[in-house]
């Protein structure tokens, strides 16, 4: 048990390491830089008014609402998706196989459609490929699973419409795991490099991590703006999961029991 207890602390500490790397660098003053010692200790937010001046509040924008339309999208469709299944709709193995695609092998042909519509370099191209979220409809059918289904036997029985079913008897029934689906499914869309990078450019629909590449790329040295621009980035997954941890933990370790 003691040993367990060590090599967890050990585990979680590793873990926590880029987290605690963050917060010195996004705080360290500039003479830490300059005298490239990392024993400097200090406070300064000189970091964070230099951030200012560059385009990453714009960048967080963008990146909130393209990850808030598709989680939006991918809660609605995954829900009705999840209950197809559930009710018989031979589904589940084309979720799987789509589940275990990497997203880098539909590019090319994803590139080409979006063109062909006129798609690219607009926020449609970040939100429309990400809708039906194979992830979230596979979570939301292993709740679903755990539900008993006589629920939905008696709605049907007493006239109940479908719609009526998913929304007002299945969804406040599964309002944890929708919301845990989709903190899930926003990081997912929020940490996206590649994707935003080559459909929608680095012009006004540049998202946030696009944004840390270039800012990397054009100060690789700047270790306290590129710290501070970091935090900024992150700090939005860190508040939902400390919020949600809990839950998320729950959702999760039941959907692959």
């Amino acid at each position: 048990m003691i040993l367990y207890r060590i090599v967890t602390a050990l585990f979680c500490l590793f873990v926590a390491l880029p987290i605690l790397w963050l917060l010195y660098a996004a705080f360290l003053p500039a003479t830490a830089i300059l005298q490239a010692s990392l024993a400097t200790w200090g406070f300064s937010l000189e970091n964070f008014a230099a951030l200012a001046e560059t385009p990453i509040w714009r960048a967080m924008g963008v990146s909130l609402l393209a990850s808030g339309l598709t989680v939006l999208g991918q809660l609605v469709i995954g829900l009705m998706a999840a209950y197809a299944i559930r009710s018989g709709a031979p589904l589940l193995g084309l979720v799987l196989v789509v589940l275990a695609l990497p997203a880098e092998l539909l590019m090319v042909p994803l590139y080409r459609q979006l063109q062909l519509v006129g798609l690219l370099d607009t926020l449609w191209a970040l939100v429309l490929p990400f809708l039906a979220s194979p992830m979230v409809i596979f979570l939301l059918l292993q709740s679903l699973r755990r539900l008993p289904w006589e629920l939905v036997e008696a709605a049907r029985l007493d006239g109940a419409r479908e719609a009526v079913i998913i929304w007002r008897i299945l969804a406040p029934l599964l309002r944890p795991e929708l919301i845990a689906a989709g903190i899930l499914g926003f990081a997912a869309h929020w940490n996206l490099v590649l994707y935003p990078r080559v459909m929608a450019g680095v012009g006004e629909l540049q998202t946030v991590q696009v944004f840390l590449i270039d800012l990397l790329r054009n100060h690789p040295l700047d270790w306290g703006l590129l710290g501070a621009a970091a935090l900024v980035a992150t700090l939005p997954l860190l508040l939902l999961y400390l919020i949600f941890e809990k839950r998320i933990i729950e959702v999760f370790e039941a959907s692959f029991k």
